[in-house]
């Protein structure tokens, strides 16, 4: 039996003759084959107006009847009797040359076969094997079995006509066939009706866009929607009646961009939950819930009145620090909250500078800073890192040290710092070092808060290159041009030109050094300082000129004078150095004149010293310190020795 792929497969050919000649290779067994269900093909059907012809329903499966009663399959049998076997068989051979008798072979048992060796006779005289070629005008054969099937009329099988196939009934191969032909003579199914006649523009749609992946059918499965109709398809979509893809007009594509498809996805999700959704979605729940309950109980608890008995924070009025008002308890809870997170963003201590009995310091306190203003740090690829110190820098550090506590604040860790403030400073006339950990972080910036120094804002100075670092305490600061560390920068000599007014505010009792700089704000310091300085000399100058003018020429001052005896009209003032501020001011010397010559005499002093025992004095701190990091090992030895039980310990 014959599949059906093999007869769709045959019937092609038997419908167009090929114009070659198809040789039998197996003469004595060579059948015709023919469907069962076939007679001669109907013509076409005729056209319809759109083009396409019309489909004529197909017609009923009627089965041959075999000699039981029973419906037979429809492809031709193949098995046969013994005594009607016409399988080829080796010993048999193969001749090309003429019938079936001539070369040897059996008797041809039926008709059939005798016909068929009488046309391969007649094929073999109209065209040898020998490998002539027919005459000139002589026809060439067409007669092969398969090239005569096309005209000559269907014919019952040989098999089947004779019954030879049919199986026993009752066994299971007369089962099988019964099976078998009972699923080949299913009719098939309707087919849908054809489309209404279309204009051709209308008919030709374009294909689908599957650029972006196959269209999601999530909606019309599970979403509850039906699926639309297509609106176009191709025209072998049409011939056979299955429809792959569908198409969408540029509106419905604007529309789904524009939320259309977002409306499409409209289902219930409870119907697709499941039992770990739920219960995922239920332990959410009581989380949210939780949270919410703590922070409503945190939030009471910080908002609590204070006791007697604890601490108020410094930026909370006495009166909010009790009462149940809303804007009490939030102030409570920020003050609290705030004293929290103070931990990170306040200075390591609330009193950064220790306290110093007045009468062992200078009365006023300058705080420097350190990058951009007394050294400036630089990196390349040849030199990594190189740091320039600012000319005159010592001799400003220097000559202040005998009327300020000097304090150097800088935003850099003190760890880093530390090795340049010992280059800077070996002597140590900066009493007190402090660096990042100080800093009050506000903002995303590093402030330099003064209210920490443990030293009164009154009588505190700062010196600062970046305005934000001084943000909290902005009439305390005199801010001046960062150096970028060039010998030839024009700002280079900014510092050592503020030592005039700095060395005024110190000596001549100012009570409030913010006063002082409110009255030079938005001004040159320097330049300032140095017109008024010789507006007030100038004054000076015409005064004691007009005493001049006035004295007499006999008095009790040159009476004492005659008799060895110095008058003191300055009222007895006597400088560091003995010299009086009478005679300073009898020779035409302002008060800051003199102060001034007495620092120059100081300082001159204080190199002197440091050139004849700056060694000694670095070489016996280096010693201190030695003797302090070994006792310091030796203290740690100990601690370890009695911590793991060892009886021992070091000697001494």
């Amino acid at each position: 039996m014959l599949p059906r792929a093999a007869l769709r497969a045959i019937r092609p050919s038997t419908l167009s003759p090929s114009p070659l000649h198809i040789r039998q290779s197996l003469p004595s067994t060579s059948l015709r084959i023919r469907h069962a269900s076939n007679s001669r093909r109907p013509p076409p059907p005729p056209p319809t107006s759109s083009g396409r012809p019309s489909r004529p329903p197909p017609p009923p499966k009627q089965p041959f009847p075999g000699a039981s009663g029973q419906p037979k399959q429809t492809s031709p049998g193949t098995s046969v009797g013994k005594e009607r076997d016409q399988t080829w068989k080796p010993q048999d051979g193969i001749k090309f040359g003429g019938p079936a008798a001539a070369a040897g072979g059996q008797a041809m048992p039926s008709a059939a076969n005798a016909t068929n060796a009488a046309e391969d006779a007649a094929r073999a005289a109209k065209t040898p094997v020998d490998g002539t070629r027919p005459a000139e005008g002589a026809a060439v054969g067409r007669d092969s079995p398969l090239e005569r099937s096309a005209s000559a009329a269907p014919q019952e099988p040989i098999a089947q006509k004779l019954d030879a196939d049919e199986p026993v009934p009752g066994s299971v191969r007369d089962a099988t066939h019964n099976a078998q032909a009972a699923a080949e003579n299913t009719p098939p199914p309707p087919e849908a009706p054809l489309q209404p006649e279309q204009p051709p523009a209308q008919a030709q749609q374009p294909l689908p866009d599957l650029r972006q992946g196959i269209p999601s059918t999530f909606d019309f499965e599970f979403g509850g929607k039906k699926q639309e109709a297509p609106r176009a398809q191709r025209p072998s979509e049409q011939d056979d009646g299955v429809d792959i893809t569908t198409t969408t007009t540029p509106a419905e594509q604007r529309e789904r961009k524009s939320g259309g498809e977002r409306e499409e996805r409209e289902y219930n999700r409870s119907d697709y939950e499941t039992s770990l959704d739920r219960r995922r979605a239920q332990m959410a729940n009581w989380l949210y819930a939780s949270i919410l309950l703590a922070l409503t109980t945190g939030s009471f608890y910080l908002a609590r009145p204070f006791p007697a008995h604890e601490e108020v924070p410094s930026g909370l009025a006495p009166e909010t620090a009790v009462g149940w008002s809303p804007g009490n308890m939030y102030s409570r809870a920020r003050a609290r909250l705030g004293h929290q997170m103070g931990y990170y963003t306040e200075p390591t201590f609330p009193k950064l500078l220790p306290e110093v009995p007045e009468s062992q310091r200078q009365p006023f306190t300058l705080v420097l800073s350190l990058e951009d203003l007394m050294i400036h740090s630089t990196w390349d690829r040849k030199h990594g890192y190189r740091t320039a110190k600012r000319p005159g820098i010592d001799y400003f550090i220097r000559y202040l040290s005998q009327y300020y506590e000097l304090v150097l604040f800088t935003s850099v860790p003190l760890a880093m710092a530390d090795p340049v403030i010992k280059k800077l400073d070996p002597y140590h006339f900066i009493m007190w070092p402090l660096g990042r950990e100080a800093t009050k972080y506000e903002g995303g910036e590093y402030v330099k808060d003064l209210s920490y120094l443990n030293r009164p804002l009154s009588k505190t100075l700062i010196i600062d290159t970046h305005a934000p670092h001084v943000k909290n305490q902005p009439e305390n600061a005199i801010i001046l041009p960062k150096w970028t560390g060039d010998p030839k920068d024009p700002h280079t000599k900014d510092l050592v030109s503020l030592i005039p007014f700095l060395e005024y505010v110190a000596t001549m009792g100012t009570e409030d050094v913010r006063t002082v700089l409110k009255s030079f704000e938005g001004q040159d310091i320097p330049l300032e300082f140095a017109r008024r300085e010789q507006l007030a000399r100038d004054k000076f100058n015409a005064q004691l000129d007009s005493e001049r003018s006035r004295k007499p020429k006999f008095s009790i001052g040159s009476l004492a004078a005659g008799l060895g005896m110095k008058s003191q009209p300055g009222g007895g003032m006597v400088l560091a150095d003995g010299q009086s501020v009478a005679e300073g001011l009898a020779q035409g010397k302002m008060m800051s004149d003199l102060v001034r010559e007495q620092g120059q005499k100081q300082y001159e002093h204080l190199e002197r010293q440091i050139r004849e025992n700056g060694a000694a004095w670095l070489r016996e701190e280096e010693e201190e310190q030695k003797r302090l990091m070994e006792l310091q090992m030796k203290d740690m030895k100990k601690g370890a020795m009695g911590w793991f039980g060892g009886g021992g310990g070091s000697k001494e």
